[in-house]
C-alpha cells in the first residue's frame, strides 16, 4: 500500500493530465494524423490508391488558378466580416455596458441578442431568403416607394447575401466576448480621465479600446474560425456565386475526391492557426482577463 502511495504522489501531476492527454489525443491529434494521411495518398481522378504516396495533392492547390482565387475569395469575406462584426459587436457591447444604468435593463437585452442562438444557423441562413428574394419583402418595398423599377438581384444568391447571413449570424460571436470585458473595466479610470480633461474620443481610444484587447483577439479568433470553416450558408445564398475553400472542399467531398480534399483541409488549418497564433502573439489573452 506504501508503494502504491509513494508511486501515486511520484506521478501525480501525469495522474491528474492523463484524462485530457487521452482526450486530446484521440479526437484532436489523432483525427488530424489521419487527415494528414490520407492528404498524401493518390487520387487518379476517379479513385484513391491506397498507399501509393505523393504530394501532388497539394501542389495542386497551389499551381490551380480557381484554388488561388477561392483562398482569395475566403480572406476577403473574412475581411469584410471581421470590420462589420467588430464595428457592430463593439458599439452594441458599449452601448450595454456604459450607456444603460441598470443591471437588469443589460441582461434583458443581452438575452434578446442571444435569442436568434436557440435556433440553427441553418433555419436562420434560409430564414434570409424570403427578405431577399426577388418577391421578398425588401424588393417590395424597394419598388412600391418607387426606388427602383425592378426587383434588385443583387440581393439573393449573391456575396452580398452571404456577407449579410456572416454578419447577423457571427456579429454575437465578437460582442459577446467584448461585453465580458467592458463590463470588468473600472469605472474610475474613465471618471478619472474625464476629470483631467479627457474627450470622448481620448477615452475611447486611450483607456477602453486597449483594455478591450483580449475581447478583440478572442472575437476575432471565433470570426476567423467559423467563416473559414463555413460552406453552408455559401451553398444555401450563394447561389454557385461564391466559391470558398470550405466550399471547395466539400463539393470535393461530396464527390469522394478525399485526398484532394484532405489536403486542402490541411492547408486551411494551417492558414487559420498560423492567423491565430499571430494573434496570441499579439495579445496575451489568458494574461490580460
Amino acid at each position: 500500500m506504501a508503494g502504491l502511495t509513494a508511486i501515486f504522489n511520484r506521478y501525480s501531476t501525469l495522474f491528474q493530465i492523463s484524462p485530457l492527454v487521452i482526450t486530446l489525443t484521440l479526437f484532436l491529434v489523432g483525427p488530424v494524423i489521419v487527415i494528414i494521411i490520407l492528404s498524401l495518398w493518390k487520387f487518379d481522378g476517379f479513385m484513391t490508391l491506397e498507399g501509393v504516396w505523393t504530394f501532388r495533392n497539394y501542389e495542386k492547390i497551389f499551381t490551380r488558378s480557381l484554388t488561388v482565387t477561392n483562398y482569395l475569395q475566403t480572406g476577403k469575406m473574412l475581411l469584410i466580416t471581421l470590420v462589420v462584426t467588430f464595428v457592430l459587436g463593439f458599439t452594441l457591447a458599449y452601448f450595454l455596458v456604459f450607456d444603460l444604468v441598470k443591471l437588469r435593463t443589460k441582461m434583458l437585452l443581452f438575452l434578446l441578442c442571444v435569442v436568434p442562438f436557440w435556433t440553427s444557423a441553418v433555419i436562420r441562413t434560409v430564414a434570409w431568403m424570403p427578405f431577399l428574394g426577388t418577391e421578398g419583402i425588401i424588393n417590395q418595398a424597394v419598388v412600391g416607394i418607387g426606388l427602383s423599377d425592378e426587383p434588385l438581384k443583387f440581393l439573393l444568391f449573391s456575396e452580398f447575401a452571404v456577407l449579410l447571413s456572416y454578419i447577423q449570424i457571427f456579429t454575437l460571436f465578437m460582442m459577446a466576448p467584448l461585453f465580458n470585458v467592458m463590463a470588468r473595466i473600472n469605472k474610475d479610470l474613465i471618471e478619472a480621465a474625464r476629470d483631467n480633461g479627457a474627450s470622448s474620443i481620448q477615452i475611447l481610444w486611450n483607456i477602453i479600446l486597449p483594455l478591450c484587447k483580449p475581447g478583440i483577439a478572442i472575437g476575432t479568433i471565433f470570426v476567423i474560425a467559423l467563416v473559414a470553416s463555413d460552406f453552408t450558408t455559401i451553398r444555401i445564398l450563394s447561389g454557385s456565386q461564391v466559391g470558398t475553400v470550405a466550399a471547395s472542399m466539400a463539393n470535393q467531398i461530396y464527390n469522394v475526391q478525399y485526398p484532394p480534399a484532405a489536403a486542402t483541409a490541411m492547408i486551411l488549418l494551417l492558414a487559420v492557426l498560423l492567423l491565430v497564433g499571430g494573434i496570441m502573439r499579439l495579445v496575451d489573452v489568458r494574461r490580460q482577463l
